[in-house]
């Protein structure tokens, strides 16, 4: 699966039962890739690709995003090891875990 793959599929993939009441956008910006956001709207997920009004912005390899998605690595450990980088809305970010 590429990245693009990921970004298109996401929206189906998600339990709509986990993300109630979650109003957040989320910029991925995946290097040497592009960069999508992806809304969360009290349930609904949608994905478009470029920056568009992120809480936050994750910056990660197309690698280590692959390997979060199909839980392969830990989100928090490669935010740790920085492999994983966040700016703006820290509280956002930790909500990100509802999506995968």
């Amino acid at each position: 699966m590429t990245v693009h793959e990921f970004f298109e599929a996401l929206p189906s993939k998600v339990d709509p039962a986990k993300t109630a009441g979650m109003n957040n956008r989320f910029a991925f910006d995946i290097a040497d890739v592009g960069v999508w956001t992806v809304v969360v709207t009290d349930g609904a997920v949608t994905t478009e690709e470029g920056e568009h009004n992120a809480d936050c912005t994750i910056s990660a390899s197309e690698e280590t995003l692959m390997k979060i998605s199909r839980g392969e690595a830990n989100p928090t450990t490669a935010y740790m090891t920085g492999k994983l980088k966040i700016k703006g809305d820290m509280g956002a970010a930790l909500k990100l875990q509802k999506l995968f």
